[in-house]
């Protein structure tokens, strides 16, 4: 049963998607009760704003969930393991960020846009898609539901904001050297990233995959509840500061032309189109940042398949990508 307020901890508070959790609680007026921050020991002599006060960071322990109903959590698979069994312990339902509990099965994990109702089906811990899956899937879903996709090809270009405020200071410090004739530091990628792409995020894995390559394969099919869908995936990472792009290509069973697909789309919840080649007009980064929808442009036929949709998908991880889905799956658990 709904409440008036429900008691909150944000994991991972002084990070970047904490920071923006904090943001969008604000902004879309969360029914938050009392609030707590927590992060590591490293952390505590911190002050975050909320609604107007500053809240203190409290140190992030097994026992730190005592009276908490929601959690949110971003604070690395590492801690999830241990912390995030301690809060459902503890009574709180735990919308957990990281890759940690994605794919287990007793875990449903959400994009409200596209499956709210797997939410009901938690056991304490509700999964937040990995940020790349989630903008994709949002686009995808409601064409799936349609013409049922049967094989999706996507390369991604992330920004640096999806691997944490680390590589966002990196970006930014090899810019500034770059402009100024300075050494280039390299210490949070294995490349430079600054003026250049680098088409590997995560580790390889045994199949010569990116982990993040395989993480949107089983989460798409998971997300869409459908295993037959053939997906192939490569993800780059770009100096771009937020907002990721994809490059999607998919073969439906049902023919559509790029107007049906339009018409799909301008209707979807959580989608924009952006989609007028002749006044060039497509979405990008630059635009998208800070944003809540999933842009969606560049829609056109694959003429080298027999039933094909080429599409451009942009979206601001931080939010859509990580935070905003998150505070919406709070939202309609607590419905």
């Amino acid at each position: 049963m709904a409440k008036e307020k429900y008691n909150v901890a944000v994991m991972g508070a002084t990070g970047a998607v904490g920071n923006c959790m904090l943001r969008i609680l604000e902004e879309r007026n969360f029914p938050v009760g009392n609030l707590r921050l927590l992060a590591s020991a490293r952390s505590v002599s911190k002050k975050l704003p909320f609604k107007g006060k500053e809240y203190p960071v409290e140190e992030l322990r097994e026992d730190s969930f005592k009276g908490i109903e929601i959690v949110l959590s971003s604070a690395g698979s590492d801690r999830s393991k241990v912390f995030v069994p301690a809060a459902v312990k503890a009574g709180a339902v735990v919308i957990d960020n990281t890759s940690c509990f994605r794919m287990d099965p007793q875990v449903p994990l959400i994009v409200p846009e596209v499956n709210p109702h797997m939410i009901k089906k938690h056991k304490g811990i509700i999964a937040n898609p990995n940020c790349s899956t989630i903008q994709m899937v949002v686009a995808l879903a409601p064409i799936h539901k349609v013409a049922t996709i049967r094989r999706i090809v996507v390369s991604t270009y992330q920004s640096v904001s999806g691997a944490g405020q680390s590589k966002i200071n990196e970006l930014c410090s090899q810019t500034k050297a770059w402009m100024s004739g300075e050494t280039i530091e390299i210490k949070q990628f294995p490349y430079q990233i600054a003026f250049n792409l680098i088409p590997q995020i995560d580790v390889f894995l045994d199949n010569g995959y990116t982990k993040e390559e395989m993480k949107m394969v089983n989460e798409t099919r998971k997300i869409l509840n459908d295993n037959s869908i053939q997906i192939n995936a490569t993800c780059v990472r770009v100096p771009v500061f937020y907002a990721h792009s994809e490059s999607v290509t998919i073969e439906t069973e049902k023919k559509l032309t790029p107007q049906e697909v339009r018409d799909i789309l301008n209707t979807a919840p959580g989608v924009t189109v952006r989609d007028n080649p002749t006044v060039q007009q497509y979405p990008m980064p630059y635009d998208a940042g800070g944003k809540d929808d999933v842009f969606v442009g560049r829609i056109r036929e694959d003429e080298s398949v027999p039933s094909g949709i080429s599409l451009w998908i942009v979206s601001d991880n931080l939010r859509k990508g990580a935070a905003l889905n998150a505070i919406q799956i709070a939202e309609e658990l607590i419905k």
